[in-house]
């Protein structure tokens, strides 16, 4: 995980929204974040552990998010840009975000937290997690990327159990716990061997000695139906000799039936024949003239009706052209008065415009007389209000202005001092509960001490003796165990005999009994033995846990005198700095803030007025100006209209016919102009509609006269047409023998289908010649005509009894066929699940050992120590350099962190022996190391290694050695970042963040590029 920017805003300190800007200051290798106590540098990892997994260090992330969001503002905001993933090749966004109840300040709503991942240069919404995305729980990214304040130390001080289950988490060493995989592997091999004894017991009655009596059965069946088949084949072929005739016999019979029927039908087919004929000679040489002489006669009366109607219709024309002619010269003559009147409704319109100007003369007038008495109104009440503003100002400035400065810092101070006090009570409170939990646990100490025995030091001195205790026992019954073997075998000892052990001839003490008591009871012995060691083991991994829990609270109680003491401090601070201001007590402070407000207040409420009442003198001048230019602009109104006037009279050119229309109303005379103008338009739409309709029925003329003259002559052409035609049609009649014209004319009509007729006659000429030639055929044909149906039916019998038998053979060599090819067939499988069998009964030894070995996690804690040793050289390559090669690491079987003391002839002590500066530089090393086996394990290029330590328990030296090896990690493509006050590192670091707080914004950052 390398970290690129992150956005903090209401976290801690943090008031105003601040950026850090990862991606500059990685980009160095080396960076540091440097600052004051309580600027809030430690806020910063604070913020990337709230959005990737939505807890802190410090606080919870249920029911203390009130003190986690800024006290001065209303929203927490967290944006943190990431890349993770295979060689940090996916970049990642962690938003988390928080906002207060409006209506209850403690109150914070449930927190938004959601991840999105970068896809084409957009942010998608994602549903993993940050376990998921970075690889690793909150408490394993605290040991290996960011390591919170005051917990560098945490992995070397893990019990042994939690440093292997951090191993198996953080490196995927489940895939190594394979008991649950060798159980169900074992559980399916015992299921296999139970299912292949169930099949062999099946396959039992199958033997070699029933394969060899089925086969000679199987040769002596199988020659009897060759026997049977060879007979059945021959009279097969008889049948089948005797079928084809009998099937000929029955096609002789069945064309000579077809034969008589054909024949009976002969005089209707000739009839038919004969019809067909003189259709087809009618259709084809009379019917068409016939059809042509009709359509003649259709045409020829068309035209004489045409002619008739020509005639009527020009009698009828001629005399609608005179009418329309006539009309079309009244309409012109009344159109040539058109400008005339047109001019007389120009007059009148200028007569309405006249009226329009002397009503809008009229309301101007009315708007002066009405703008001068308000304008003079407005002024007087415009000077009131000036009178007033002056009085109120005068006012406010006798009451003197209030600070806000000094408001806000008594404000201030009163809140400080009550958090003071409630933070000394918590804390009070918080002592007491420990020193009631040391005591406990020093009794639980004191009742654990009283377990061990008078002649024993220590649990660990107690163990030793038990397990030697429970060797000696194991040896004794190792002993009996072998005397019962031997005494087995002393009746096979006879004098002169050698000894198959020894190769004595002699036998003087043999050895007697079988003592089965004996070795139960070391069996007994043994077991309450390892009982107890399990029970000393217990109690102290209960003692361990119980001293160390005890430390931590004897820690907790110095840290809360600490903070006692500091609260105390802080409250004495403030209730001095308020003495100087003449401010003994918390209530007097109360009333001091009251006074300064109430003045503040009521000076302010002086001032508002004032502006409202400036606000309201504005508003009446803005009427006042309006006023007067409404009254300028009526006055050039009605110089306007009176111009307009006078030179509408002058635009008039009939004066005296418009006189009488400046008395009427406007509608009246617009009425007047309306009708005249209609009349007018009326005339000449009129004049253009007859002109057109006269050109229509002239068209409509002149297209009759032709239509006579054409009809006319259509009508003399139809005529000489049908007398020709009548004479080629008799002609033909006579030539073709058709003297009857109505029998003629029905065969015209006739619906007679020819085609079909002449296909009819021709199917029925085909069978009658098929049925004859066919009849002479099969009764030239041996044996047809003499063929009995008894003769067949005799050998067909004798057939089928044949057929019968040579069945019931083959039935038989097939059965037996089968159930060789089934009996061989399971004598194979029947092998071939022997041979399974016997390497299933393999396997499962081989398996059992396996399960043996892995049960109770045991190849999992075994790899997690392989894991924690490798670390631990990793480490003893930077920490030896540290401490000039005086000290090195080391584990034991019991994942137990020891240190070799090379200036103390290489002997081990454990490593919580060493100084508070040497353990620092243990631990940093081993957080490195562990570092960079993520590293690894996510094929990563880069990798981000982040603490927050004061470096306050190093000497000069010893931080000189420790940032030089912080230094040199930039040669191996790592970037490290480190939070401190130290001000020898920020002199060393070249790129580096600075946290100061603001008292009224909040933490601010700045940077040293």
């Amino acid at each position: 995980m390398i970290p690129i920017k992150l956005d903090i805003q209401g976290l801690y300190s943090y008031k105003e929204k601040q950026t850090i800007e990862f991606d500059k200051l990685t980009a160095a290798g080396l960076f540091g974040i440097f600052g004051a106590v309580g600027s809030g540098k430690s806020s910063i990892l604070e913020a990337v552990l709230l959005a990737l997994y939505g807890s802190t260090e410090r606080l919870s992330d249920r029911g203390e998010k009130n003190s986690m969001v800024n006290l001065q503002s209303d929203l927490l905001l967290l944006n943190f840009e990431f890349s993770s993933g295979k060689n940090n090749a996916k970049t990642y966004l962690a938003r988390y975000s928080a906002k207060r109840n409006s209506k209850n300040f403690d109150d914070i709503k449930p927190a938004e937290h959601t991840f999105y991942e970068k896809v084409d240069g957009n942010w998608e919404p994602i549903f993993a997690r940050a376990e998921e995305i970075v690889g690793m729980r909150k408490e394993h990214f605290k040991q290996t990327v960011i390591i919170p304040q005051g917990k560098f130390r945490e992995f070397i001080d893990q019990k042994p159990i939690d440093q292997a289950k951090m191993m198996k988490e953080l490196f995927g060493l489940e895939r190594f716990d394979l008991s649950f995989k060798t159980g169900l592997l074992l559980k399916t091999l015992k299921e296999q061997k139970i299912r292949l004894e169930t099949q062999l017991q099946g396959l039992e009655e199958y033997s070699l000695d029933i394969l060899t009596e089925k086969k000679s059965q199987f040769a002596e069946i199988q020659t009897q139906a060759t026997e049977a088949s060879l007979k059945l084949t021959y009279v097969e072929n008889e049948v089948r000799l005797l079928e084809n005739l009998r099937a000929k016999n029955q096609q002789l019979l069945k064309f000579r039936a077809e034969q008589e029927n054909l024949v009976s039908l002969r005089p209707e087919i000739e009839k038919q024949r004969q019809l067909h004929s003189e259709f087809i000679t009618a259709k084809t040489y009379l019917r068409p003239i016939w059809e042509n002489i009709e359509d003649t006669k259709a045409s020829l009366e068309q035209f004489k009706v045409s002619v008739i109607d020509c005639e009527r219709f020009k009698i009828t024309f001629a005399k609608e052209v005179a009418e329309l002619e006539e009309q079309e010269a009244d309409l012109k003559a009344k159109n040539k008065e058109r400008p005339q009147r047109e001019g007389k409704i120009r007059d009148l319109k200028k007569v309405i415009e006249i009226q329009t100007l002397e009503t809008q003369r009229e309301h101007a007038n009315a708007i002066l007389l009405n703008l001068q008495p308000t304008i003079e109104s407005k002024k007087q009440a415009q000077k009131a209000l000036e009178t007033k503003i002056a009085e109120l100002e005068s006012e406010a400035e006798k009451i003197s202005a209030t600070d806000s400065s000094v408001l806000a810092n008594l404000m201030s101070s009163a809140k400080d001092w009550k958090q003071a006090e409630n933070q000394l009570s918590k804390i009070q409170l918080e002592s007491n509960e420990i020193t009631q939990e040391i005591e406990t646990f020093k009794r639980q100490l004191a009742s654990l001490k009283i377990s061990i025995p008078a002649n024993e030091s220590s649990f660990e001195t107690w163990l030793i003796t038990q397990k030697t205790t429970i060797l000696e026992l194991e040896k004794q019954r190792d002993l009996l165990m072998q005397k019962q073997g031997l005494a087995a075998h002393v009746h096979l000892l006879h004098n002169g005999e050698a000894c198959p052990l020894c190769g004595a001839l002699e036998h003087p003490n043999p050895l007697e009994g079988n003592d089965q008591s004996g070795l139960a009871q070391k069996d007994l012995q043994i077991g309450q033995a390892k009982l107890l060691l399990e029970q000393i083991h217990t109690s102290k991994s209960n003692y361990s846990e119980v001293a160390f829990q005890l430390e931590n609270h004897q820690k907790g109680a110095s840290i809360k005198g600490i903070e006692l003491q500091e609260t105390e401090q802080n409250l004495s601070s403030i209730k001095s700095s308020l003495a100087q201001i003449g401010i003994e007590g918390h209530e007097e402070l109360l009333a001091k803030i009251q006074a300064i407000e109430h003045s503040s207040q009521t000076r302010e409420k002086l001032l508002q007025e004032v502006k409202s009442l400036r606000k309201n003198w504005d508003s009446e001048r803005i009427l006042i100006d309006q006023s007067e230019k409404e009254l300028q602009q009526a006055q050039l109104k009605l110089q306007s209209v009176q111009s307009n006037i006078s030179s509408k009279k002058e635009e008039i050119r009939d004066m005296a016919f418009c006189k009488q229309f400046f008395a009427r109303e406007t509608n009246q005379i617009q009425t007047a102009i309306d009708k005249v103008e209609k009349d007018i338009e009326e005339a000449l739409q009129l004049l253009e509609g007859k002109q057109k309709h006269l050109r229509e029925k002239r068209s409509v003329t002149d297209k009759n006269l032709a239509d006579l003259i054409n009809f006319t002559h259509l009508r003399d052409q139809s005529s000489t047409k049908l007398e020709k035609l009548k004479s080629d049609f008799e002609g033909l009649k006579l030539q073709y023998g058709f003297t009857d014209e109505e029998r003629l004319i029905h065969l015209f009509q006739h619906s007679i289908d020819a085609e079909k007729v002449a296909r009819e006659i021709t199917q029925f000429d085909q069978k009658l010649a098929i049925a004859e030639n066919r009849i002479q055929e099969l009764e030239a044909e041996e044996g047809v005509v003499a063929y009995q149906e008894e003769a067949f039916q005799e050998l067909t019998s004798s057939f089928q009894n044949l057929k019968i038998n040579a069945e019931s053979f083959q039935k038989q060599v097939l059965l037996l066929d089968k159930e060789i090819q089934e009996t061989t067939r399971k004598l194979d499988e029947k092998k071939v699940h022997q041979a399974d069998f016997a390497k299933l009964e393999i396997r499962e030894s081989y398996l059992k050992e396996l399960d043996n070995m892995f049960r109770g996690s045991g190849f999992v804690k075994f790899v997690s120590s392989i894991y924690l040793k490798e670390l631990c050289n990793t480490a003893n390559v930077r920490f030896m350099k540290l401490c000039k090669n005086q000290l090195s690491l080391d584990i034991d079987d019991n994942n137990t962190f020891w240190v070799i003391d090379y200036l103390n002839g290489g002997k081990k002590r454990l490593l919580k022996t060493l100084s508070g500066g040497q353990t620092f530089q243990a631990s940093l090393c081993l957080a490195l190391a562990l570092a960079e086996k993520v590293k690894a394990l996510n094929q990563a290029d880069q990798s981000f290694f982040f603490m927050d330590e004061g470096f306050g328990a190093l000497d000069k030296n010893a931080l000189r050695v420790v940032f030089e090896t912080l230094k040199s990690l930039r040669h191996e493509n790592r970037i490290v970042g480190i939070i401190s006050h130290v001000e020898d590192l920020q002199q060393e670091i070249g790129v580096f963040a600075n946290i100061e707080l603001d008292p009224e914004r909040g933490s601010q950052v700045s940077y040293s590029y």
